[in-house]
């Protein structure tokens, strides 16, 4: 997954995996105390990564309904232990809107 960005850039967007869906997972508790919100539906559908000292996924997320938010996920090297950290959310998202880098 992460093999695709190489030194500071970011990949393509791609569709979402079982170990993107994992990432979210780690997060979710962190994603409802940001937005105040309890998620029954919660399905990672998009993300790209940037590969740095980190990696840092930025991932779309389908909330039920109409409704999608991006997450800004930030997970450390395993040679750092591997700790996976919600940087930012981003809500009121549409399935068209495109996933870009966070301010």
């Amino acid at each position: 997954m992460a093999d695709q960005a190489m030194g500071g850039e970011w990949s393509g967007t791609e569709d979402a995996t079982e170990d993107t869906q994992k990432i979210c997972d780690e997060v979710k508790n962190q994603v409802e105390q940001q937005t105040g919100k309890k998620y029954v539906v919660y399905k990672a559908v998009k993300f790209w990564v940037q590969v740095g000292k980190v990696f840092n996924f930025n991932i779309k997320v389908f909330a039920g309904e109409e409704n999608y938010i991006h997450l800004d996920v930030i997970q450390h090297l395993p040679c750092y232990g591997g700790k996976v950290e919600l940087h930012r959310v981003e809500v009121g998202k549409t399935k068209d809107d495109p996933l870009g880098t966070f301010p």
